[in-house]
């Protein structure tokens, strides 16, 4: 078949944990978004959804740290964090092993790529699903790019990656959805945490939207973590979303929220 929908999207555990500490004025309009995102989502009428990640250290370690990996199971428990903290209800997702096993096979013939047939979703994964899949319908493959431990997977990988997922999506014939989540600018578990660089973020998000390459592969690790914060290497993620989709993209919303210690953003992408 082919891929259905791109989209990209915040994940900060914040965003559910502490929803009720913003500022109405900036979180109804981000929560508007996201829902305006899963109705276009489950219009599509995907089969399954690719949701690639940055994982934070919940499965993958120092001791097994994969630049890219895929899940490759009939179901997801999550979140792995307190549910009362997250304030997101835990649940068991619904995955597909053999839909999954032909992805990374495609994926491989360009990519090397680690798969796990036991994986529990953090908030990075299950921030968004409580926004998209409220009702938990959604069948969903989970990938992760290394964004934590250096050396960390290079921009130019992160892009072949994503070229390989779309290559996949059109390879089976169940229709694939694929949403990229992390951060832009921001800071975690830092005594900047809450700092938010507005021009750094819009600045990344205008070379998103226009699909422009070179300048999405422009960014260096040291000008990123200056400029960006460790958090910023989740760029990845969405670099990676802006290769399958090969279209233009739009942004939605963005708005820095520092309650939530990240910039705030909904975006999607035309399929080429």
């Amino acid at each position: 078949m082919t891929l259905v929908f791109t989209g990209i999207c915040s994940h900060g555990p914040g965003i559910t944990g502490r929803a009720d500490l913003a500022p109405p004025e900036l979180r109804d309009p981000f929560f508007a978004a996201y829902r305006a995102m899963r109705d276009a989502l489950h219009a599509a009428r995907p089969d399954a959804v690719i949701i690639v990640a940055a994982e934070h250290f919940a499965n993958f370690f120092m001791n097994n740290m994969p630049s890219f990996a895929i899940g490759m199971a009939d179901g997801y428990e999550g979140p792995i964090e307190d549910p009362d903290w997250l304030r997101i209800p835990h649940r068991r997702v619904r995955g597909n092993a053999s839909l999954s096993q032909a992805i990374i096979a495609e994926v491989q013939q360009s990519v090397d790529v680690a798969y796990a047939e036991e994986w529990k979703f953090d908030h990075g994964i299950m921030v968004p699903l409580s926004f998209l899949d409220p009702d938990n319908k959604l069948t969903v493959i989970p990938a992760n790019i290394n964004c934590q431990g250096p050396p960390l997977a290079p921009l130019h990988r992160a892009w072949a990656f994503g070229e390989a997922l779309r290559r996949a999506a059109d390879a089976v014939p169940q229709r694939i959805a694929l949403i990229a989540t992390g951060g832009i600018s921001h800071w975690p578990a830092t005594p900047d945490s809450g700092r938010i660089n507005e021009e750094w973020d819009r600045e990344f998000l205008r070379r998103w939207a226009a699909g422009d390459k070179a300048a999405l592969l422009d960014y260096t690790d040291a000008g990123t973590y200056a400029e960006a914060g460790q958090g910023g290497f989740e760029i990845r993620t969405l670099i990676a979303a802006a290769a399958a989709a090969r279209g233009p993209g739009t942004v939605h919303f963005f708005t820095p929220i520092p309650i939530f210690s990240t910039g705030c953003f909904v975006a999607t992408a035309e399929i080429a």
